[in-house]
């Protein structure tokens, strides 16, 4: 078997319906009964983000190497998804969905969870508010500095958010002021971690990344954990 025969069943194409047409995606099923969902979504698609950016293709990776029902997406008008950008209103309509698509799928899901990198991160964050099924969300590099997170009032699930202390596109300040202020919040907890002198992408740093985001993932998929 060739190496693109064994993406395509690890990672297989998916196309599905969204409000402005087909959408395009990577879908890696369940491994077993009432696993849970997770879902993916990539940075700006005007600064070339898509559903194939690497800290995007790696979140994707984590979830289904856990058994994860896992989903990653093109935004409308990225790849051979339809439509046209949409300044994020049309985006998290694709994100609500895709996330209907998995569940038509795989309805027997027991918790969802929500991922995504800058902008991606973002549209998650708005999704959760959306969907009261979101139990987790990982936002690396929210962009704090540039949207206005007030939405998140309150904040519906724990979660983290990653920041690299370098980051001269989200300033680390921005990110912190939004912690500070998501932990006010009563029945949710928010974990916070900085990766020393990482930027913006991680270029140097995508293990200590992604170090965290397994880090957080063992805790809160472990029997024990006091967080749901």
């Amino acid at each position: 078997m060739g190496q693109q025969e064994q993406a395509s069943i690890l990672m297989p194409a998916v196309i599905f319906p969204g409000p402005e047409g087909r959408l395009e995606g990577r879908f890696q099923p369940a491994s077993r009964p009432r696993a849970p969902v997770a879902m993916i979504l990539h940075p700006h698609p005007q600064a070339g983000g898509t559903m194939n950016e690497r800290i995007t293709q790696s979140l994707y990776k984590t979830f289904a190497n856990r058994g994860f029902a896992t989903l990653r997406f093109n935004f409308r008008g990225v790849g051979r998804s339809q439509g046209s950008f949409d300044n994020g209103i049309g985006e998290l309509s694709d994100a609500a969905a895709a996330l209907d698509w998995v569940q038509s799928i795989h309805p027997e899901a027991s918790t969802t969870w929500v991922a995504g990198f800058s902008f991606g991160a973002l549209i998650g964050m708005q999704l959760l508010m959306r969907r009261p099924e979101i139990r987790g969300f990982i936002s690396v590099a929210p962009p704090a500095n540039m949207y206005d997170f007030s939405f998140l009032a309150p904040c519906p699930a724990s979660g983290i958010l990653i920041q690299g202390a370098g980051d001269t596109v989200v300033q680390p300040n921005s990110v912190q002021k939004l912690v500070d202020k998501l932990r006010t919040q009563k029945h949710i907890t928010i974990h916070h971690e900085e990766i020393p002198r990482a930027n913006h992408f991680f270029e140097a740093e995508m293990e200590d990344l992604m170090r965290s985001v397994d880090n957080y993932l063992d805790m809160r998929l472990s029997p024990d954990c006091p967080i749901r």
